[in-house]
């Protein structure tokens, strides 16, 4: 799918305004949207914890509450700042979920200054993120802000 295609289903999805099911439509929508994206899951800041909410991939992550600051989704919680790891085998933040994931990106969903979760993907291709990749996410990000 190309990103614009895949913006413009996120946008539909979030006028409908159906919040119960939105951000499982959203990771749904990122999983089957673009192949290289092996797992897609979407983390809520609770406290001083990242809990995993909605999801889509080939099996469950063990990291279902991760600390803020531990690993490359707390940094991202942390930082607010996008994380792009291109081989994540070299990367000693990351929190190994599968031994198929080759690179991983963590894009933080702000509202002003704060952080209210993330947008986290694996990838079992190494060095599948690109700036393309940082621009759309980003921009889904925003998109979803309003709605958490």
């Amino acid at each position: 799918m190309e990103y614009i295609t895949a913006e413009q289903k996120i946008q539909h999805l979030l006028q409908q305004q159906r919040k119960g099911e939105l951000l499982q439509q959203i990771v749904d929508v990122l999983y089957e949207g673009f192949e290289k994206y092996s797992w897609v899951g979407i983390y809520l800041v609770r406290g001083n914890e990242l809990i995993l909410g909605p999801w889509k991939g080939a099996q469950a992550t063990e990291h279902t509450r991760i600390p803020l600051g531990r690993g490359v989704c707390g940094a991202a919680a942390t930082s607010g700042k996008t994380e792009v790891v291109d081989d994540v085998s070299q990367d000693t933040r990351y929190l190994s979920c599968f031994v198929t994931t080759r690179s991983e990106i963590v894009v933080p969903i702000k509202r002003g200054q704060r952080i209210l979760g993330e947008i986290d993907i694996d990838s079992e291709e190494p060095a599948a993120f690109n700036a393309d990749d940082v621009v759309f996410l980003e921009k889904v990000a925003d998109m979803l802000s309003p709605h958490i």
